[in-house]
């Protein structure tokens, strides 16, 4: 949509901001802006913007919103899922104790501090998980192997200083051998340790407190398509208790008015939104990929649902040397196309890549079918083409310039 500037030039804020006009066939990615904010959050962002508000008030409002769409006793919106873990954490610690959440984040002393996070749920989402933790002066006891965590290695990790169980649900955990959700939260309540979920990514908004968790923290921005937020929902005395640190660590986590009404507008939105009609959209879209990827040499596409249950699938796309590309180059050159594409790029070392249709604008998947068929179908590979996946963080340290 085109917009006039101060100016009066007939430009978009990408083109006026000289930003790519990418694609995001990649999901929904903070780094790419987690996700299209839905018309009934932008309308309430806007309308609120110039009101002043008791924002406790406000956070009080959200709380019913908040437990109404999840089945929780209390909640409230944050800067984003990963201060809420801390939040969650921190309130774990301290209960109502203000001059306790004052002192956090280097003084614990009589405080329960310590966390247990299964080994293969020590992820990292852009910030290592563990630092969520530590943020709120507490230590990670990992449990378990990263192929294997037994019922006892999180039974024998608890002990007095055990403040609460950290269960993280995400495709970047290890997807087998893991205690389930109930297992997990059956030894700790065993023990009378609480047990937080990190569930920023999933759209069951109800299921995890229904499955034994104390504490589940979501995303505000991404499947809910709301502002950039943290959704913290659950037992009201640990809620109440974790929206307690704003007086402390959280305060550098703030949200401001018009986040939380977002995030309120977006999660009444959901309730109404069209779910089968958007599955219907985004399966015609894997559809058409996967059709104009058929008879490409070094090329083969499969749908395969998401890892986690969610109810969605995506396009798993095998790269073999006789496309004359590797999964990574063929991601670079997508990248670098006019116009940009964006793919699911985290399993690139395996010989594959994914293309999500979660966040696509009217046209584009159209626009994805041609630009594959096209970099693919080239009698010129660009010179990257067959490079290998390497960690490199060479790009992160080269921001402002």
């Amino acid at each position: 949509m085109k917009n006039y500037s101060a100016n009066g030039s007939n430009t978009t804020i990408r083109e006026r901001l000289g930003l790519r006009p990418i694609i995001n066939v990649s999901g929904t990615m903070t780094a790419l802006g987690a996700s299209i904010i839905v018309p009934e959050a932008i309308a309430a962002m806007s309308e609120i913007a110039s009101q002043w508000v008791e924002m406790d008030d406000l956070q009080r409002a959200a709380s019913t919103v908040v437990a109404r769409l999840t089945g929780g006793e209390a909640g409230f919106v944050t800067a984003c899922c990963a201060s809420g873990i801390t939040m969650a954490i921190a309130g774990t610690m301290t209960g109502t104790n203000l001059l306790a959440i004052e002192r956090l984040p280097d003084d614990t002393e009589g405080l329960k501090s310590e966390v247990i996070v299964q080994l293969g749920h020590i992820v990292n989402y852009g910030a290592p998980i563990d630092q969520s933790i530590r943020l709120a002066g507490a230590r990670t006891i990992p449990a378990g192997t990263v192929s294997v965590t037994q019922d006892y290695h999180v039974r024998e990790a608890i002990r007095d200083r055990t403040a609460a169980g950290l269960y993280v649900v995400a495709h970047h955990t290890v997807q087998y051998g893991m205690l389930s959700l109930e297992e997990f939260c059956e030894i700790c309540h065993a023990r009378g340790v609480p047990v937080i979920v990190d569930a920023a990514s999933e759209y069951d908004l109800r299921g995890f407190l229904a499955r034994g968790a104390d504490i589940v923290v979501y995303s505000g921005h991404k499947f809910l398509s709301g502002p950039t937020s943290g959704i913290v929902t659950g037992r009201k005395d640990l809620v109440q208790a974790a929206y307690l640190q704003n007086r402390g660590v959280a305060r550098a986590m703030k949200v401001g008015k018009e986040s939380i009404a977002g995030t309120m507008a977006a999660l009444e939105a959901w309730e109404w939104r069209d779910h089968a009609g958007i599955r219907k959209r985004e399966e015609a879209a894997l559809h058409l990929w996967k059709d104009a990827l058929l008879g490409l040499p070094g090329i083969a596409a499969h749908i395969i649902p998401d890892p986690t249950g969610n109810p969605l699938d995506r396009l798993q796309v095998f790269v073999t040397p006789e496309s004359r590309f590797t999964a990574a180059g063929l991601a670079s050159a997508l990248a670098a196309g006019s116009p940009p594409i964006i793919v699911r790029n985290h399993e690139v070392e395996r010989g594959h890549f994914f293309l999500d249709p979660c966040n696509l604008h009217p046209g584009e998947a159209e626009i994805v079918a041609e630009r594959l068929r096209a970099v693919l179908s080239a009698a010129e590979r660009p010179a990257d083409a067959m490079k290998s996946a390497r960690k490199d963080s060479a790009g992160a340290l080269r921001w402002p310039d």
